[in-house]
């Protein structure tokens, strides 16, 4: 019966860092500089998920659940640019891209609706956590 409780919690935090992911390529959005000062847009991440229960380290089996595998960037979108200007200071100056100015490959639209159906998706955790736990108590009830 507890069961039911962890594969509802693997989904809580399983959705809890879809939205931290999410919320990350929201505020790095105009990142177009890495660290060290190089012309480096800021490229999305995106969650992976598995099955499993990540604190028994299988996956499948009888281990329900879900876990977050990965978090990995996307790099099959390439950097957005907007137009061509081999003068403007942020234009990329080689490469496939030469001459064109740089963006990030963030879309804010996309991103809000994969934060919004994580809270939705969390929420819809919540809600099948608590009906477990009222089953559980009305079973206890039941017993005693």
């Amino acid at each position: 019966m507890y069961g039911a409780l962890d594969i509802s919690t693997s989904g809580m935090v399983a959705q809890r860092i879809r939205l931290e992911v999410a919320s990350a390529n929201l505020a790095n959005s105009s990142t177009l500089f890495d660290e060290s000062g190089r012309l480096n847009p800021y490229q999305r991440r995106f969650a992976v998920f598995a099955p499993g229960n990540p604190q028994s380290g299988t996956a499948g089996g009888k281990d329900f659940g879900v876990q977050v595998k990965a978090i990995l960037t996307d790099r099959q979108a390439p950097p957005n640019v907007r137009e061509y200007d081999p003068d403007h200071p942020l234009a990329y100056k080689d490469g496939p891209y030469k001459g064109y100015i740089a963006e990030t490959n963030v879309n804010s639209v996309e991103e809000n609706i994969n934060a919004l159906e994580a809270m939705r998706a969390y929420e819809a955790n919540v809600m099948a956590a608590e009906a477990t736990k009222q089953m559980i108590s009305s079973s206890l009830r039941l017993l005693a």
